[in-house]
Order: structure tokens, then sequence, then C-alpha cells
């Protein structure tokens, strides 16, 4: 099938409400924020002032995220799915969080087993393994556990962190000249763990890097 570039609000898939459903998600880590409706008007107001604007079902107008909260969201880019009938919005998350409860995501609540469990609220929302493993080490040198690796490492200091940094890239440059990707893949997991560390350490957020991996994408 051929797509035609001149593709217009025209083209999208609304229902007989008028209404098209959206999904906002964080634009650098993936994770899922929120879901809620646009309409022509809302979806055309996002694109031109680049905050992002919903219809409201129950108040039957527009508005404008965290016109009240302050936890605004600010577009970065939208997509449509092969149906033309839903919406992608990767946005910029302001304020506390993307949910009215005030946790950064409306995905809070889990289904295990046939068992909806809303007790074991996320203080993250689920996103990428690199992100995951970095809120879980954050939340580690919050709660200390004995066990830890990770505590241990913190505990002993930058010396010790680096040189466990130095060691697994030693013995990932190694893994690559021997050829072996499975080593390779695990020697990789262990620089990023060891990485995060060294970061967490420090005080640098991961989504601190990923902001400068986002920035230099633009440039290319």
């Amino acid at each position: 099938m051929a797509y035609s570039t001149n593709f217009s609000i025209e083209d999208l898939h609304f229902d007989n409400n008028g209404l098209i459903p959206a999904i906002a998600q964080d634009w650098l880590d993936g994770s899922i924020l929120m879901f809620a409706w646009m309409n022509k008007e809302s979806l055309n107001k996002t694109l031109q002032t680049k905050n992002v604007h919903y219809w409201s079902r129950s108040r039957s107008e527009i508005w404008r995220k965290g016109a009240t909260s302050g936890s605004t969201q600010i577009l970065k880019e939208i997509r449509f799915d092969c149906d033309n009938d839903a919406l992608l919005l990767s946005i910029e998350q302001n304020g506390s969080g993307a949910c009215h409860t005030g946790e950064k995501s409306c995905f809070f609540n889990k289904i295990d087993n046939n068992f909806i469990n809303k007790k074991e609220k996320r203080k993250k929302p689920l996103s990428n393994v690199c992100s995951e493993l970095f809120n879980t080490l954050n939340e580690r040198s919050i709660n200390p556990s004995e066990k830890s690796y990770t505590n241990l490492l913190l505990t002993k200091g930058s010396n010790t962190i680096l040189k466990k940094i130095g060691e697994e890239t030693a013995e990932f440059i190694m893994a690559c000249k021997d050829n072996d990707k499975n080593s390779i893949s695990n020697e990789a997991a262990d620089i990023i763990y060891h990485l995060q560390v060294a970061l967490l350490y420090k005080g640098v957020e991961w989504r601190d890097v990923l902001n400068i991996l986002e920035s230099r994408r633009k440039k290319r």
C-alpha cells in the first residue's frame, strides 16, 4: 500500500463523537504516562502551541494538561497507528506527574493471575530496562540491604566503583577480541550496571545521560 506524504488531520479516523484515543509517552525513557481523548480542535491546539490539550468527556470541554496542577505536557512528536484511529504523543512531562493522583504514570495498578493489586504502586512508571535498572539502584541506595552488592559498592566509594568499571571494560574488550557474542552481551550489561552505580554515587541521573544522547541525535 502506498501512503501519501500529504497526510492531514482530516485523514485521521475519529469516532462517532468526533474523538480519537491518545496515549502520552515519556519522550526519553518511553514510559507510558496516561490515556485520554482528543478531538480535532484539541489536536490542532496541541500542534500549534506544543502544549498538550485534551478533550474532557465529563466536562465536554477542551483542557490544557496541567492548567491548574502545573503538571504540563510539552509535545515532542505525534504518531498515529496503521488504522489512523489512535495517537501516540511523545511528551516532556513537567510537574509531579501525569496522573491526577500525583503519580508519575496513571498505570500504577497491576493485574497478577487475575488479581488486581492496587497496593503496590510503582514510584516510577515501567519503561526501558536501563531506566528501570537505574530506578532499582536508586531505590537500593535509599533502602539499603545488607546482602546488596550495590550497597557494598556505594559504601566502598569511588575507588572501588571506578576499579570495577575498569575491570568490566577490560573483560568486554577481551570478549570482543574472542568474538563471543554471548560474553560480549554479558560484559556489556556488567559495564552498564557499574556505570550506573558510578552515576548514582556522583549524583548524576540516568535521564541526564538520555538527554545528552537525545540532543546528539538531533544534531545528526
